[in-house]
């Protein structure tokens, strides 16, 4: 009995503890808390932000170069008891030379022109570290949109398979049946069933798909590759096309696009670089403080000689070098040019892109609503010649050409909403918004 018991207790627990792993393992999201939860725990997101981090430690290790440098150090001398002898006036001295020790502090900086400007280029490298990872949180935003959206679609498309298939296996049964009664002939129920088999095949095909998409999905999150994942979000939510319309009414501002903000850091870099190369011929400000206490060990005084305090500076100058600074500030400027003329050419290219978007967007609009009114069309299409093949009033044939009207219907529709979502989601990025 107390093994029962024991037995019981065990399998309650490991059944407890599988539902536990069970509901940890189940994620139901929107689409924005699936973006969320992409930007907290995607790899590359997170390499994203590391990159800031390392960004602001290596600023800092820049920084860390002008600032004071202070050292301590101690000296124990023991001459094991030598004395020196000095003669004067036929008369001999000696001078014991005792054990002595020596503490110093010393404090010294050193600054330079391109040191002060190399702080400047690391801000600036900061900045475009940054900007880098908005753009990253972006596109990852982007991408966790597309899949959630593909998912959706898929999934309701398989609903209206599901229902026409259905519907098609009570034709497929009620032409064998009338076959069976020898009122119609065999071919005429094979061409039913081999629709049949057609149309399972499509829906096997999608439902492969949509496996696919949802593991691509759980890449995305970052999440665990054996979890689950519920959408909340309808499709009519993310789908909206009157916002894909307004869409087309922004106007664009290239400053505000992530790709032509880094070009513009990078020209800045570029500017601070032949600031660097002037910098060759700044002078060097050097200067220290010590300070030092000298302490004989023995009976007998000792003369210090050793001052307590002592300050110091120094400055130095380039002079020549064969030329070499000047062919590099040279070098650097023509480097400048070249980045502005690159941010310009780039400028010229995101608005053509801008207007090549907006067609793209303009004319996935359009084919979308055609073939959204085309597959209701075709399923209206097949219900009525399913409703007359059950009277005799329509043949096989016309039902074989209305299901395979359905999936090509169905399929054009989810690439035209698909196509929708990605030159939305093009044009969103372009804008920034």
């Amino acid at each position: 009995m107390i093994m029962r018991l024991k037995n019981l207790t065990l399998a309650l627990v490991l059944t407890t503890l599988s539902l536990s792993t069970t509901a940890q393992q189940t994620l139901r999201l929107s689409l924005g808390e699936a973006q969320q939860y992409a930007i907290e725990h995607n790899a590359t997101m997170q390499n994203a932000e590391l990159d800031v981090k390392k960004a602001e430690l290596d600023r800092w290790k820049t920084l860390s170069s002008m600032l004071p440098t202070v050292k301590a150090g101690f000296d124990y001398q023991n001459m094991l008891g030598y004395e020196m002898h000095m003669g004067m006036g036929g008369q001999s001295i000696s001078i014991p030379l005792n054990p002595s020790g020596s503490f110093s502090v010393t404090a010294a900086i050193a600054l330079t022109g391109a040191q002060i400007v190399g702080v400047m280029l690391q801000d600036i490298a900061q900045e475009m570290t940054d900007i880098t990872r908005q753009q990253t949180e972006q596109t990852t935003r982007s991408q966790v949109k597309n899949v959630y959206v593909s998912i959706l679609v898929m999934e309701e498309t398989v609903g209206l398979l599901d229902s026409s298939l259905a519907n098609l296996q009570r034709l497929a049964e009620t032409s064998q049946a009338a076959v069976n009664v020898g009122a119609a002939e065999q071919v005429d129920a094979d061409k039913l069933q081999v629709q049949v088999a057609t149309l399972k095949n499509s829906i096997n095909t999608t439902n492969r798909s949509l496996q696919m998409l949802r593991n691509s999905l759980l890449l995305q999150l970052g999440a665990d590759v054996n979890a689950t994942v519920e959408l909340t979000t309808p499709v009519e939510a993310i789908l909206n096309v009157g916002d894909a319309a307004q869409l087309l009414g922004e106007a664009f501002h290239p400053e505000n696009n992530y790709t032509y903000r880094l070009l513009e850091q990078n020209e800045r870099l570029a500017e601070k670089n032949v600031t660097m190369a002037w910098m060759d011929f700044s002078p060097t400000l050097s200067a220290y403080y010590q300070y030092s206490a000298k302490t004989y060990f023995g009976k007998d005084e000792a003369m210090n000689m050793t001052p307590p305090n002592m300050v110091g500076f120094s400055i130095s100058v380039p002079l020549l070098t064969s030329g070499t600074r000047l062919s590099n500030i040279k070098s650097n400027k023509i480097a400048l040019q070249e980045t502005q003329n690159s941010r310009r050419q780039a400028e010229d290219g995101l608005r053509v892109q801008y207007n090549q978007l907006r067609y793209d967007l303009t004319s996935a609009l359009e084919t979308y609503d055609i073939q959204r009114r085309n597959l209701d069309v075709t399923q209206r299409v097949f219900a009525n010649i399913s409703e007359k093949y059950k009277y005799g009033r329509a043949s096989s044939l016309e039902v074989t050409t209305a299901s395979s009207d359905i999936i090509s219907a169905q399929s054009n529709y989810i690439q035209a909403a698909l196509n929708v979502i990605s030159a939305q989601t093009a044009l969103e990025n372009l804008l920034n918004k």
